[in-house]
């Protein structure tokens, strides 16, 4: 019997979410200076919440690449 898409390990949980939790918002809140202490956590604004991107490696020209390659075969 095959196991359902939804029902997966722990570690594929700490994918992007679009939603954040109440505690997640006041931070982000608490972060751009909008939160006061002592208000209510009721009815909170919305916030944006936008996945970073991991930075890769940086592509060179075909060029460049190319004259790298034969100085390191040299």
């Amino acid at each position: 019997m095959s196991r359902d898409k939804s029902l997966k390990s722990a570690s594929s949980l700490s994918r992007h979410r679009n939603v954040l939790s109440r505690i997640e918002r006041i931070d982000k809140l608490k972060e751009d200076e909008r939160w006061t202490d002592g208000g209510s956590p009721f009815g909170l604004p919305k916030v944006g919440h936008r996945k970073v991107s991991v930075g890769g490696k940086v592509k060179k020209p075909k060029g460049e690449a190319a004259e790298e390659a034969t100085e390191e075969k040299k």
